[in-house]
């Protein structure tokens, strides 16, 4: 049970669930039916949720000496999990998540093969490059939104693209938010993030800066006519969140604050999520 529990905490299951969803509003975004279109749906859920599970285990295998230092109790370096393991246990997910996207289509599984080969890139090299790796990452996070059109064969539709750089703004806030939680272990292992090279004080305003950028365009896809009235209630709840969040990183920028933001940021994207999904109704 022990070991079961470690091979569950690797793959960070809510992370999984939001990038499933995310395909999910994608695909509505785009004016998927969801009765008619379920199966589609589901292969674009599970697509998204298997690929994002083999990439948190492949970065905990390259981060491994890193986490060595900055999250000792994570499953590899805890030793609950071997290197090894946790690599075929990467791929065997990176594999059931490509298959999904076959079943789809096959433009589905060429974005999910693009979608592996950017987290593999910003995993093996694009890490240590800083702020440009987590533009990377901010990348994989929004593909799910164009991937979910594809899924139910509409493709991209320009209208997603305003949904598209909110998450992209909001995402990249967050992971320079994760360059301050980890200072520490990416000095040490030469990792160029904002809080290395800059101080832990102008990562927390640029983290900022991102997050109020989101805030601020969160309000043009109602005033153009994108989404309905119901979008409103949810994302005032995201866009609340984002803004206090900012607040309390600029107030306290200590690891352990920051790490609290990084968790609450998830929280908000998970009504944004909602907002998104919600105004695409009416």
């Amino acid at each position: 049970m022990i070991k079961l529990g470690a091979f569950v905490r690797i793959v960070r299951p809510v992370n999984d669930l939001m990038i499933g969803f995310a395909v999910i509003v994608g695909a509505a975004l785009v004016g998927a039916d969801v009765f008619s279109q379920a199966n589609l749906l589901l292969f674009g859920f599970l697509t998204g949720f298997f690929l994002t599970a083999g990439s948190m285990v492949l970065n905990d295998v390259v981060d491994r000496e890193i986490d060595a230092v900055n999250e000792p109790a994570r499953p590899i370096p805890s030793g609950a999990v071997s290197v090894a393991q946790a690599r075929v246990f990467a791929a065997i997910l990176a594999v059931v998540g490509f298959a999904f996207a076959l079943a789809a289509n096959w433009q589905c599984l060429v974005i999910a093969v693009f979608s592996w080969v950017i987290f593999a890139v910003y995993s093996l090299w694009g890490k240590r490059a800083g702020f440009f790796g987590n533009l990377l990452v901010s990348v994989c996070v929004v593909l799910p939104f164009v991937y979910g059109g594809f899924v139910v064969g509409r493709g991209f539709v320009a209208s997603s693209a305003v949904f598209v750089v909110l998450a992209f703004l909001a995402n990249t806030g967050r992971e320079v938010t994760k360059g301050v939680v980890d200072v520490e272990g990416d000095k040490q292992k030469g990792i160029q993030t904002v809080a290395v090279r800059f101080g832990v004080r102008f990562a927390a305003v640029v983290a900022a800066v991102f997050f109020v950028s989101a805030v601020i365009l969160s309000v043009l896809p109602l005033k153009v006519g994108l989404v309905s009235l119901w979008f409103v209630p949810f994302v005032l709840v995201t866009d609340a969140g984002l803004i206090a969040s900012s607040v309390w990183l600029l107030r306290d920028f200590s690891r352990e604050n920051a790490r609290r933001v990084k968790n609450l940021v998830l929280v908000w994207f998970v009504f944004g999520l909602v907002a998104f999904l919600a105004g695409t109704l009416g």
